[in-house]
């Protein structure tokens, strides 16, 4: 797709200073530029390449000072960075755009799909599924039975979604996600076999998620796991049944949370994060990469770090002394020589 400066000037609300016609057909980075590409400037580490990039078009804040000739058409608007991703965003719809439904989709005669509706090769969807309008579904995907899909989702290959399940408006799920599959429940018995529990409930995604690809959202035992609206989570990440995710919190790689945890709004929870089941984690917590939670974190706005996870900063000194350990042991083993040695 191509776009003209004046187009995207429109679309931003900015102001042009060069040719209104010039078009552009892709987006680069200001430093590996790319001659009818779309660029932007935000961070002055990058000021000199403004001034030799073969972009076309490069959007700029409002305030950025020009002090030699530059060959490209600059568009001013208030915040070059929101107003690129903006523009990736709309790239990403146009790459993505299917039109129709394929012949080679199995589609049960009991399931709705709204308009603007597109399903890809040897995708399967069960009986009495309801799709919203503008949905996107790419090949080889799984849809369960009675599963609602809401506008606007985009569903990349391979992604299977359990019966019953729920997707809001505007989520978007990775190439093989699995939504709704068993929760790890299971009774010991006398003779130490497991008996397996039914998972009866199913998993509620609200509007505006993301969840990575190979990431897997377990069914609830009863009830619902839910991921509020807003959360992103990335890719290989296991959320077990009955978890409840709270409104736009993120959750980095290879974190796994078991069972009946609640987390609350707003938290930022790092890569390869462990959390244990039945315990709260209240608004706005940060948690470092690596940590392992084990108990309820009550307090808003608490950054943790360490395995059991602690308060970030006695964590970081602890760390600090235990760096140290190996000197601190020589010298309390000297003292200790010391000591012996005067009272011999």
């Amino acid at each position: 797709m191509e776009f003209t400066a004046i187009q995207i000037a429109a679309l931003l609300n900015g102001t042009i200073e060069g040719d209104p016609d010039i078009k552009v057909s892709t987006l680069s980075k200001i430093d590996e530029s790319l001659p009818d590409s779309l660029t932007f400037l935000t961070n002055p580490k990058y000021n000199s390449y403004i001034y030799s990039t073969k972009a076309s078009i490069v959007l700029v804040n409002q305030d950025f000072i020009v002090t030699q000739a530059i060959g490209a058409t600059l568009i001013r608007v208030e915040n070059a960075y929101a107003s690129f991703a903006r523009l990736l965003e709309m790239f990403s719809k146009s790459k993505n755009d299917q039109i129709g439904i394929s012949a080679k989709a199995s589609i049960s005669s009991s399931a709705t799909l709204g308009t603007g509706v597109s399903v890809g090769d040897f995708t399967y969807i069960s009986d009495r599924v309801s799709i919203g309008d503008n949905v996107h579904i790419h090949p080889q995907v799984y849809i369960g039975p009675h599963v609602t899909i809401d506008e606007n989702t985009l569903i990349y290959p391979g992604v299977k979604i359990y019966s019953d399940c729920i997707i809001g408006k505007n989520c978007i799920l990775h190439s093989g996600v699995v939504i709704g599959s068993d929760g790890f429940g299971f009774a010991p018995q006398p003779d130490n076999n497991y008996q397996k529990i039914p998972q009866l409930g199913n998993v509620v995604l609200e509007e505006n998620v993301e969840v990575g690809s190979n990431t897997t959202i377990d069914r609830a035992t009863l009830g619902s796991t839910i991921i509020h609206q807003g959360v992103k989570l990335d890719n290989l990440i296991q959320v077990a049944h009955n978890v409840e995710i709270g409104e736009n919190t993120v959750i980095a790689a290879q974190t796994g949370i078991s069972g009946s945890t609640r987390i609350g709004k707003n938290c930022m929870i790092g890569g390869q994060v462990g959390i244990v089941g039945h315990i709260i984690i209240a608004d706005n917590v940060k948690i470092g990469a690596g940590s392992g939670v084990e108990r309820s974190i009550l307090q808003e706005g608490a950054a943790m770090l360490g395995a059991p996870a602690i308060e970030a900063g006695k964590a970081r000194r602890n760390f600090i002394h235990w760096r140290k350990l190996d000197e601190i042991v020589r010298k309390v083993y000297t003292i200790e020589k010391q000591v012996n040695k005067s009272h011999e």
